[in-house]
């Protein structure tokens, strides 16, 4: 379960270092786009020495590695033998890359004695939206994370700061991850000194399913959390709906506030109250 994702170029120490201290719920250390191709090398060595030495890591550990199939991607790999990455989020990710993925996880890992990688899926191709439904069921994968700059140089288009221009894929990524038990993880906002940007965009996500955000900056991680968790108010409904709902374990529905609850509601209640007890808000 996430809110935030901070990305972090895996060849700057400095920001290696304090890697833990930020505020996100995962950190993406990443050694594709963000890592020019002389630095490649560097940066990988970089994570590899931060995740074995280091006495406190992230809460969570995300590794972006080169897409599937190129020259670093299997020197990537080797950081799984860590121990210490929780998830591999993976670039440009359709039907063909998630099939030739698992197929090579499921012999590196059986080789290596390794556990089962979980998977975060790069969605940044028009072809990678299109084939949402034929690769989301993928059993090692634990989110969709939407693209917006690799997919509109896809379609030749511009970033606006409205976002039409991904609504479709957007809608797309929230309805397979609903549909599939996964998280849908928003594209990030990248005007880094627009905070009040970042809350309407964050806001807009949110309202229409997205769960969490990826960040290119610690100073977007309040805002991006705040958005992404529930409420007071929320929490303090929920909660008032599950104590009335244990008293009346026989009854279908009820009235709260002037308002019918039953089980969908009931169920809403009970996701709101998880995510705050996650979050450590209760």
């Amino acid at each position: 379960m996430f809110r935030s994702l901070l990305f972090i170029p895996g060849n700057n120490p400095s920001m290696l270092q304090n890697a833990d201290v930020f505020s996100a719920d995962a950190i993406i250390f990443d050694l594709e786009d963000a890592i020019s191709i002389n630095e490649k090398t560097n940066a990988r060595n970089l994570v590899k020495n931060y995740l074995t030495t280091s006495s406190v890591l992230p809460k969570q550990v995300v590794l972006r590695v080169n897409a599937y199939g190129g020259n670093w991607f299997e020197k990537d790999i080797e950081l799984l033998k860590t121990g210490k990455v929780d998830y591999l989020l993976i670039p440009k990710m359709d039907k063909l890359t998630m099939e030739g993925i698992d197929r090579f996880l499921n012999h590196y890992e059986t080789t290596n004695h390794l556990p089962e990688t979980k998977l975060i899926a790069l969605i940044e191709t028009s072809r990678g939206v299109l084939e949402l439904p034929d690769f989301a069921q993928n059993k090692r994968l634990v989110a969709l994370f939407l693209g917006a700059e690799d997919l509109t140089s896809d379609l030749e288009i511009k970033r606006s700061e409205s976002g039409d221009e991904i609504f479709y894929a957007r809608s797309k990524i929230i309805y397979t991850s609903a549909a599939n038990h996964l998280v849908a993880i928003d594209t990030p906002y990248t005007n880094i000194n627009s905070s009040e940007g970042l809350l309407k965009d964050c806001t807009y996500a949110m309202s229409i399913g997205m769960k969490a955000k990826a960040c290119i900056h610690p100073n977007q991680l309040e805002i991006v959390n705040k958005v992404f968790s529930p409420s007071e108010d929320e929490i303090k409904w929920a909660l008032a709906i599950i104590e009335i709902h244990e008293t009346k374990p026989n009854v279908g529905a009820f009235q709260f506030q002037g308002k019918m609850i039953d089980k969908p509601i009931i169920d809403r209640a009970k996701k709101i109250v998880e995510k705050a007890k996650k979050f450590k808000l209760l």
